[in-house]
């Protein structure tokens, strides 16, 4: 049975949990692209607060694409998953190859996205990272460590669903974890949405450009 109607109630739902950062110095509300994004819109919307992109690759497995040997993130970052990587003897090479694709990707959407608007500073400031769902959490993992260097004042991950166990190994990564529902078993982000189509590139630059006309804190 879904939790959310599409991923704008699924942010409308998560606001309500992230309400008390409302007023907060500073404030910041980052969506992982795509379907974090729509996510984000409906928190900062109601926070009143800015709204940006954090832009996070998923390194995909050579055929197995879907299953995550790791991820980048923006500013050179690269996490992997050990336990992955080692089971599946994946080697340097192939992690190298797949991080190179990756990162021509992450590059396009920084100019798809914002265009010509550069991105908001990061220094000092507390930040609410928001994404569709967490299943591995392999692409919030890495977001945070890029993001950690540099040096914001607090991160709080927020997302309407996630696997209960990878939930839980967010709480001593980040100053608070919020995850509205964990539902067992989780099987997959999808299964919690009426809709989960894919948000488009188009759809991610419309929300941003919308989000500059919004009441913000600064």
């Amino acid at each position: 049975m879904a939790l959310f109607r599409d991923r704008f109630h699924a942010g409308q739902v998560l606001a309500e949990k992230v309400r008390k950062y409302a007023g907060s110095p500073a404030l910041l509300v980052l969506g992982l692209p795509r379907g974090g994004v729509p996510v984000a819109s409906e928190v900062a919307k109601a926070l009143r607060a800015p709204l940006d992109v954090f832009i996070v690759r998923k390194l995909g497995v050579p055929g197995h694409t879907e299953l995550a040997m790791g991820a980048i993130a923006s500013g050179g970052v690269r996490v992997l998953n050990e336990e992955v990587v080692q089971s599946l003897n994946i080697p340097d090479s192939v992690i190298d190859q797949v991080a190179a694709q990756e990162q021509r990707e992450l590059e396009r959407r920084e100019i798809v996205y914002r265009g010509k608007r550069p991105a908001h500073a990061i220094e000092g400031r507390t930040l609410i990272l928001i994404d569709d769902g967490l299943a591995t959490g392999a692409s919030m993992r890495a977001a945070v460590v890029a993001l950690r260097k540099r040096e914001p004042r607090h991160i709080i991950v927020a997302v309407p669903t996630a696997a209960p166990d990878t939930c839980a190994t967010f709480e001593n990564q980040v100053d608070e974890i919020i995850c509205a529902a964990t539902p067992e078993p989780f099987v997959a982000v999808g299964r919690w949405y009426e809709d989960f189509s894919q948000t488009t590139d188009e759809e991610v630059r419309e929300i941003l450009e919308q989000a500059e006309t919004w009441v913000v804190q600064e």
